[in-house]
């Protein structure tokens, strides 16, 4: 079990703002209101204006999570990390490369920014990795990141849910295991190919959540998230 026990069900719930304008991103707030305290910002809306609106939700008490993915020379990448760490954002993401996550811990410096490493996108599974020149499997190629995250000093790693109970024992208890891929039970897994259903991902070991289609394209979202941190705050009450 993660030592982040303390962590409030609704502040373990991560919307990404996945929409091309600053505009399209602040009605998504506006309309899902105090029930969602997190948002990711990735590409799409960092190149939009979204570092602005990082500023804005963290003025308005918000944690935010800038996921840019940074893999580069080891240099360019501590000096970016230098310049993302002024941002105040909670969360930054690094493809989990030994070199890569140590440049980015010696950009991080003594500021409270947390690093995750990227282990394997949840959009690939066995078959992507062979295409893509991997000789290892999905799993055992997550746990050689994960290794190497904590040996290079991260403060956590993006993993799919069905990995996080064998990562925890990787990691342990005081990196954040985040995990997207995150579904409702009867609800479309778009994409992603390897996902599980919120409480299912808690009770084996999630710290935090990433659930982007499944609210941004509800009817009601505010609703949706309300369901989604319910079912959280149960699994968290089963796991304790």
């Amino acid at each position: 079990m993660s030592s982040k026990s303390s962590i409030a069900a609704k502040d373990r719930l991560i919307v990404p703002l996945d929409v091309s304008s600053v505009e399209e991103a602040r009605e998504i707030v506006m309309d899902l209101g105090d029930s969602v305290s997190f948002y990711k910002i990735g590409y799409q809306l960092a190149y939009a204006g979204g570092f602005e609106l990082a500023k804005e939700l963290i003025e308005a008490e918000n944690n935010v999570f800038m996921d840019l993915k940074l893999l580069d020379i080891d240099n360019t990448i501590e000096k970016g990390v230098e310049s993302i760490r002024a941002l105040d954002v909670k969360f930054l993401t690094i493809h989990a490369y030994p070199s890569a996550m140590r440049a980015a811990v010696a950009g991080r410096g003594k500021s409270d920014l947390e690093l995750l490493g990227v282990t394997v996108l949840t959009s690939m599974d066995d078959e992507d990795l062979k295409e893509a020149g991997y000789s290892s499997n999905a799993m055992d190629l997550v746990a050689k990141r994960a290794t190497a995250a904590r040996a290079a000093g991260m403060d956590g790693i993006v993993c799919a849910a069905q990995e996080a109970a064998a990562m925890r024992k990787i990691v342990g208890p005081d990196m954040s295991i985040v995990t997207p891929g995150i579904r409702q039970a009867g609800t479309s897994a778009d994409d992603q190919k390897r996902v599980m259903t919120p409480g299912r991902a808690i009770a084996e070991g999630s710290d935090y959540l990433v659930v982007g289609r499944p609210i941004l394209g509800a009817r009601k979202r505010s609703m949706t998230a309300l369901s989604i941190i319910a079912e959280i705050e149960e699994a968290l009450e089963s796991r304790s």
